[in-house]
């Protein structure tokens, strides 16, 4: 027996704006050229988009000083050593930015 394909739903919403946020949103949108629909559906969408983001770094777990450390002790770790057969810098290769000054522990 086929499944069907969940339907997208597009539909009318009736939307009771503010008088003056009505005019605001219509002088942008012409602005910005786009329908008073369109602009009211990027700004909420945008919205949605900055929840979530907030949302995400609320619930994600903290970084702590150790995985700092551990990654510059990767980092210098690659200075003790040759770099890998074909990632040397070519003969008469010259940096154009001044070498960073080190600050000794």
């Amino acid at each position: 027996m086929p499944t069907e394909e969940p339907k997208s739903v597009v539909g009318k919403f009736p939307l009771r704006l503010m008088p003056s946020v009505r005019r605001g949103a219509q002088v942008f949108s012409e602005k910005e050229g786009v329908s008073l629909n369109q602009f009211i559906n990027l700004a909420v969408a945008e919205k949605l988009a900055h929840l979530q983001h907030e949302e995400w770094v609320r619930s994600r777990k903290q970084p702590g000083k150790q995985p700092a450390s551990r990654g510059l002790e990767i980092l210098e770790r690659g200075r003790k050593s040759a770099p890998v057969p074909g990632d040397e810098l070519p003969q008469g290769y010259r940096s154009r930015t001044p070498p960073t000054r080190r600050i000794s522990k």
